[in-house]
């Protein structure tokens, strides 16, 4: 990171703005351009990796990409605002990006990354119907590595 004095390095602290934002932006390959989608998600953080999960249709074009390569880029961030500070205005925030491999997840597998979708949402327990989980395509993204960002006043 060119800008050592504003890595945040402590996963703990990682973890929390990971907590604090409320979007992700998924990187995906797609020629000539990439493709970048934002995504509501949850995130289960232990033994210092991170798994980032989400939901989508079962088609489509992130699918499709997913399906032919599934490296990808996972960013967040929070903006605090802007300040103005002697020589000129900064930018107040916290980000996090992260670099891993993403998988449709089935079974078991799929209703975890749902309930934990839920819980994170504010519906922690909700009664969905099986079914609508054999329609939903669910995807865990193992982190291979990430870091965070932060610039505070």
């Amino acid at each position: 990171m060119r800008r050592a004095e504003l890595e945040v390095t402590g996963f703990n602290e990682i973890v929390g703005i990971l907590r604090r934002a409320d979007t992700i932006r998924l990187g995906l390959h797609d020629a000539p351009y990439p493709y970048v989608v934002p995504l509501s998600f949850a995130f289960e953080a232990r033994d210092g990796r991170i798994a980032l999960y989400f939901h989508g249709a079962s088609e489509g074009l992130k699918h499709e990409l997913l399906a032919r390569d599934p490296h990808v880029c996972a960013e967040a961030d929070i903006f605090h605002g802007c300040r103005e500070m002697p020589g000129g205005i900064i930018t107040v925030y916290e980000s996090f990006i992260g670099f891993g491999q993403c998988a449709r997840i089935y079974g078991d597998e799929a209703a975890h990354g749902i309930d934990l979708l839920l819980e994170r949402c504010g519906f922690a327990g909700y009664a969905y119907d099986a079914a609508a989980l054999e329609r939903t395509g669910v995807y865990r993204i193992t982190l291979e590595r990430f870091t965070g960002k932060r610039r505070q006043v």
